[in-house]
């Protein structure tokens, strides 16, 4: 399908803040993108750099008082996500040099801290996708999906222990739990076609069989139409602006739609 999607955020901040965007979409195995666009205004220069996990950024200093950000694509996605339950695990000496950072504990996802939690999830469950799975369907059907029962702060560890949250927290239990078993994990964030109520998604992907693989323990069903905006260790690196300094966000509209 080819869907278009567009993020309009407006911003507030007393003094000229630099700030690292991360709103635009880039091509890749999962998607094409068609056209793509991020404008300011007031019109301020931005200037586009790649980082250190392949998610194109745009740096800016924006200017005291409200600037309103708009951030539109359209792209070619597929209508639906591979699901492999034959996937086998790729045992650690196997892994790509670029896949072995996403096995490490990293700020929200303290997977060195959930191995027992994981164990008792996955029981008797063979090694590989099926075991993904068993975390991923775990996720859906034991943590309550709660607006407010989360912060910036939240951990896994947290969700673990409240048994609720929203996609992001989902998503980082999801990821914590499988590096405990020595899969590889990874914060994704974008958009998804028909998500209610619509708005910025997160979901995780886990490294089997030699690939990455699309978990999403917010839906009860497989569900593709997604477009990527950036992949993480875990929501640091995934945050669609990162502001040093005091920014604040007034609002934010999110809109999907199949194109004509």
């Amino acid at each position: 399908m080819i869907l278009n999607a567009r993020c309009e955020m407006t911003v507030e901040t007393t003094v000229p803040a630099a700030t690292v965007m991360m709103i635009e979409p880039m091509s890749g195995p999962a998607q094409e993108i068609l056209r793509s666009s991020v404008s300011l205004d007031p019109m301020t220069t931005h200037v586009k750099t790649i980082d250190v996990f392949g998610n194109a950024c745009q740096r800016v200093i924006l200017p005291a008082g409200i600037t309103v950000i708009r951030a539109e694509v359209t792209a070619n996605v597929p209508d639906v996500i591979d699901v492999n339950y034959a996937a086998p695990f790729t045992p650690v000496q196997d892994l790509p040099d670029n896949v072995l950072h996403y096995l490490l504990p990293s700020r929200y996802c303290q997977c060195d801290l959930l191995l027992g939690m994981a164990t008792q999830i996955i029981g008797n469950t063979p090694p590989g996708y099926g075991q993904a799975e068993a975390i991923r369907n775990w996720i859906h059907h034991n943590i309550a999906y709660q607006y407010g029962s989360s912060g910036p702060s939240t951990t896994a560890m947290d969700t673990a222990n409240s048994r609720q949250g929203v996609c992001r927290d989902y998503a980082h239990l999801g990821i914590a739990l499988c590096r405990a078993v020595r899969i590889p994990a990874r914060m994704v964030s974008g958009y998804l076609y028909q998500l209610d109520p619509m708005d910025l998604h997160a979901w995780f992907e886990a490294f089997i069989g030699g690939r990455w693989y699309t978990m999403d323990a917010t839906q009860s069903q497989p569900r593709g139409n997604r477009i990527i905006l950036a992949y993480g260790r875990d929501a640091v690196d995934t945050a669609q602006l990162s502001e040093y300094g005091d920014l604040v966000m007034k609002g934010m509209h999110v809109q999907v739609d199949a194109a004509p």
